[in-house]
């Protein structure tokens, strides 16, 4: 996707506009969550509508709409996607698909979830979705262990780790278990800190500080995502290693990051709306387990803290930034 046509994308979703209006005869996708938008992650899921053949313009129309963190909006804004009537709507993280399916029991939804959509109670099985939503599914509290182990792994002298949570997430809770469990059986001192504003992300980190937190893991979050940035530069500030589920932050100035590939899932997610409008249910598709996972080490970052990666990291990483 060109800069100019990015841009113009973000510029004209805010307030929802229903591009139908213009091209009637044209089924018109809702494209909702948490997240701010990324090329990427939005060049991923037009790759997967146009291997069912369909294109935005031709026989297709996407709405995108970000709702950048807005937590406490999230059921007024799916009530609003309910009422638009729009053919399928794309839910592209745990809080707005939780949003969704309290909205309307009807209304087809693709979601694209890290974690277990059974737990979340989006659909009865994996195999058999039995109501209005399916969609993709990457178990990221499988992964919190693993990043513990990891950031462990990285700065082996640092016995007191935190986690950074945004209880607003339906995963957090499970999440926060998983990670206690590791930190126990790796006999680390967790700390942990809720943060749902990015004033509360401050606050997290002035508490992380006093209680002697020398590395750091950040729960996977729309809203941390949007905030990378704020992050990156709290981490610098106070010299803490920190690793995330997707590369965002990675790319931001974070020493690393481990968990699926966000852009396999989204493609994965758009094939599923395709197959939606062409008329399959999605309580017939099976929830699709994404299994793409992927290690992105900063070794700028790793200079800067002091830290030399341990050569076993350095061989597993897919990625890794010099």
């Amino acid at each position: 996707m060109r800069r100019r046509e990015f841009i113009t994308l973000v510029g004209g979703a805010t307030a929802w506009p229903i591009v139908a209006r213009a091209q009637q005869a044209l089924p018109v996708v809702a494209y909702f969550r948490v997240g701010s938008l990324t090329p990427q992650l939005v060049e991923a899921f037009r790759q997967g509508l146009s291997s069912m053949g369909f294109q935005e313009g031709r026989n297709v129309t996407v709405d995108y709409g970000p709702v950048t963190g807005q937590y406490d909006r999230l059921r007024s804004i799916a009530d609003d996607l309910v009422r638009r009537g729009f053919a399928v709507i794309y839910a592209g993280d745990n809080a707005t698909a939780v949003a969704i399916k309290g909205a309307s029991p009807t209304v087809p939804v693709v979601f694209r979830i890290g974690g277990d959509p059974v737990v979340l109670g989006l659909v009865a099985s994996l195999s058999r979705p039995g109501g209005n939503l399916t969609g993709v599914s990457f178990l990221a509290t499988a992964t919190e262990a693993i990043r513990l182990q990891m950031l462990h792994q990285a700065v082996p002298d640092a016995r007191v780790m935190g986690l950074l949570v945004n209880p607003a997430n339906p995963n957090a809770a499970p999440d926060t278990a998983e990670a206690q469990k590791a930190a126990r059986q790796l006999g680390l001192d967790l700390q942990v800190e809720s943060a749902s504003t990015s004033q509360e992300i401050d606050r997290a980190f002035a508490a992380f500080v006093k209680k002697g937190v020398r590395a750091l893991s950040i729960d996977g979050d729309g809203l941390f995502n949007n905030r990378r940035l704020q992050l990156a530069i709290l981490t610098a500030r106070h010299g803490m290693p920190a690793i995330y589920n997707t590369r965002d932050l990675t790319d931001a100035g974070l020493l690393m990051s481990y968990g699926a590939s966000n852009v396999e899932a989204d493609r994965l997610a758009g094939i599923y709306v395709g197959r939606i409008l062409k008329g399959e249910k999605p309580a017939d598709l099976p929830v699709q387990q994404s299994v793409k996972v992927e290690l992105i080490i900063n070794l700028i970052t790793a200079r800067a803290l002091g830290i030399a990666m341990p050569p076993t990291l350095l061989a597993r990483a897919d990625e890794v930034i010099e």
